[in-house]
């Protein structure tokens, strides 16, 4: 298969990016999305490559293109990239290092870039600081109870639907695929179900009225945008995660407010 890439090049958080076209063929249709651009950066590095076409063979003056990545399997949501106009590629529930070649056109022109969020400022090239997430979870983002000994299985109760639902909240790998895609610039969708995975068990719901006020506090701190419910982020969420958490997490925040 062969592709026309068009890559967001940055040198650093101060230059002024552009985008850089390339051409690669030789492409598996087996290949994933993170494999084809190691297979670029190889060429980039070893081949003399022009970036606009590799038949003048004049080598990149911009080096390697910088990505993120990490496990390749979809759980920790370091591959995060928009790939013509959509979070992580064309393709549903999938993370970037779970989309492959095939579900491309043989021929086609494919953009890629760099999460659009002023919560993520761009490090460089296709890399962003994702940072900003890390700072909500330790706002809150947490159970803060001295639990002594491991206590054994079942001891606490757990209502199975509430059980079930905490795991889907759970499931959230921190991608940053609902900041970047809603247009407010949002990051609701991750708050929530960060702050919806413990308020639904028995252990979390001691300290739900401090987690919620201060996650919401640190999210408006950074500078992410409100949610005006177009749900959008659920669309893009790799994960699938509902916006029905985004309702609990206004639950959980109002009934702290009127507590104070």
């Amino acid at each position: 298969m062969k592709f026309t890439l068009k890559i967001w090049r940055q040198k650093n958080a101060k230059a002024k990016g552009h985008f850089e076209t390339y051409d690669i063929d030789g492409i598996s249709p087996d290949t994933s999305f993170l494999e084809m651009l190691d297979i670029l950066n190889e060429k980039l590095v070893n081949a003399d490559i022009d970036p606009v076409s590799f038949s003048k063979g004049c080598k990149s003056a911009e080096g390697p293109v910088s990505f993120d990545h990490d496990c390749r399997e979809g759980i920790c949501g370091a591959c995060s990239l928009y790939i013509n106009g959509r979070a992580h590629g064309p393709e549903s529930g999938v993370t970037t290092c779970q989309m492959y070649m095939r579900k491309f056109k043989d021929g086609s022109t494919i953009t890629i870039e760099p999460w659009r969020n002023s919560g993520f400022p761009i490090i460089k090239d296709l890399v962003v600081d994702r940072r900003a997430y890390d700072k909500i979870l330790q706002a809150g983002g947490f159970i803060n109870v001295n639990t002594g000994g491991v206590p054994d299985a079942n001891v606490i109760p757990v209502n199975k639907d509430n059980a079930e639902e905490s795991m889907d909240a759970a499931a959230c790998i921190g991608c940053g695929a609902c900041a970047a895609t809603c247009k407010n610039g949002s990051a609701m969708l991750f708050v929530a179900a960060r702050v919806s995975s413990l308020a639904l068990l028995p252990q979390g719901k001691v300290e739900g009225a401090r987690r919620a006020k201060a996650m919401v506090a640190k999210m408006d701190e950074l500078g992410f945008g409100a949610c005006t419910n177009t749900r959008a982020c659920e669309m893009e969420c790799p994960k699938k995660i509902s916006v029905s958490h985004i309702a609990r997490l206004n639950r959980e925040f109002l009934k702290a407010k009127f507590k104070d």
